[in-house]
């Protein structure tokens, strides 16, 4: 046997969809005797009400369409439909009528209990003839009705007349199965405008990805003397992990790791202005702690409250191995020398961002042949396993780097992405991470 597959539509669906909820309130509307509770009229309006919903998917003008349905059914002259949003309150999302509001015992009692209210004559009313708004509005006869899907209440459709027109409790039956009709109807389309945004939001975050990556390196440069590798993965599509190389013409390049609090776009707004301002005041390697310091100044003006950078930056001679670098709150570096010794290039100042008055010391070390250095990311040592009870850590990264002393940079960095997956397993990342490798050949 085949099966023939086919693909429908969003209208189709949304038609479909709607001849379901029409069928079973017409099933529905019948009194305990099987009798119909709505007459050849009201089935008719039913109907229209049916096809008519099935062709929009705009919320604004499905909301329009069904106060107007919903007037024209019953002939009232006034109304509104309006929905309860996230924060609880209500929203006018089509209204016919000047000044109109609903009595705040009506509203109440339709989303809260809730039920559907039939008042033929308000004024002989006792629950509702005294109601300020009703006596202001010269409101006589009104009906009142809940969105309801399923055992939630997301709105509701009012419809009133300050003349005495008689309601009928089949106006009411009416009014409250189109009311139902339009609850899975608004549903539908809710969805369908969330789908919507997120793909489009989706697609904004990938273009964003493609913007960040044209400002990192797509890979380390190749330098006289050394080996150089890096490996960068933001746990979200865009990251506030930044690396750059900015080599000069005299024989030195400025190395920098830096890593920016909080996650995502907001994270990515502010790495993407940090690479722009490390572009521009380190044109010239020189002055190292004043030009960090300059750094911190701009950034503690610019930056967001709660919002600060940790960085690292390193002027490597290329000739001699003789590295000048400032650490500002960074996570150490790792430079593991020929003994087997490990040296912590530890902090030289505070992170970035955080007090404009901030000062910072230049410290000086050396990278002699077949020597490496490791700068990351706390990413990278703060990964948990799976079962989020245990980091990476500092002293798995030191015994990584021991363990082949003389591999390349690149090799180094493969076994580092291999370490962190089999500890980590298929949990997902809680952190960007960014690991830059130098090896002095």
């Amino acid at each position: 046997k085949t099966r023939e597959v086919v693909f429908v539509s969003e209208p189709d669906l949304a038609a479909a969809s709607v001849a379901i909820d029409l069928k079973s309130a017409l099933e529905k509307s019948t009194d305990l005797a099987g009798q119909p509770t709505l007459g050849n009229v009201h089935l008719g309006a039913l109907v229209r009400a049916g096809r008519e919903l099935a062709g929009h998917s705009s919320l604004e003008d499905l909301f329009q369409l069904i106060l107007d349905l919903s007037l024209d059914a019953v002939k009232a002259s006034r109304g509104v439909v309006m929905t309860r949003e996230a924060d609880g309150n209500l929203r006018s999302r089509a209204i016919r009528g000047e000044n109109l509001r609903i009595s705040t015992t009506v509203r109440d009692r339709v989303l809260h209990q809730p039920t559907s209210l039939l008042v033929r004559d308000a004024a002989l009313d006792a629950a509702f003839a005294r109601q300020q708004s009703i006596i202001a509005q010269q409101i006589r006869s009104f009906l009142a009705v809940p969105l309801q899907t399923g055992e939630e209440v997301i709105g509701l459709i009012y419809l009133d007349s300050p003349q005495l027109i008689e309601f009928t409790v089949e106006d009411l039956n009416l009014l409250t199965v189109m009311a139902n009709i339009a609850a899975i109807r608004i549903e539908h389309a809710r969805l369908i405008e969330a789908e919507q945004a997120k793909r489009l939001l989706d697609r904004e975050l990938e273009r964003a990805a493609e913007i960040q990556r044209s400002l990192l390196p797509v890979k380390a440069p190749n330098v006289a003397g050394f080996d150089l590798a890096v490996y960068n993965t933001p746990c979200r599509t865009v990251g506030g992990d930044y690396y750059d190389f900015l080599p000069y013409a005299d024989g030195r390049i400025t190395i920098v790791i830096a890593d920016v609090s909080g996650k995502g776009m907001p994270a990515a707004l502010l790495m993407s202005s940090l690479q722009a301002r490390m572009q521009v005041l380190f044109e010239k390697p020189d002055e190292l702690a004043k030009q960090v310091a300059r750094l911190n100044r701009i950034t503690a003006a610019n930056c967001p409250n709660n919002c600060f950078i940790s960085l690292f930056v390193a002027v490597l001679d290329l000739a001699t191995g003789e590295m000048r670098y400032c650490n500002a709150g960074h996570n150490p570096p790792l430079l593991l020398h020929k003994n087997q010794e490990v040296e912590r290039l530890e902090a030289t100042g505070m992170v970035l961002g955080i007090f404009p008055s901030g000062t910072y010391e230049e410290r000086a070390c050396r990278l002699d042949t077949e020597e490496l250095l490791l700068l990351f990311s706390d990413g990278i040592t703060e990964a948990a396993n799976s079962d989020r009870d245990e980091e990476f850590g500092d002293e798995r990264l030191i015994a990584l780097m021991k363990r082949e002393p003389r591999q390349g940079a690149a090799e180094f960095i493969e076994e580092l992405k291999t370490e962190l997956s089999s500890f980590a397993g298929p949990a997902a990342a809680l952190d960007d991470m960014t690991a830059v490798a130098v090896r002095r050949l």
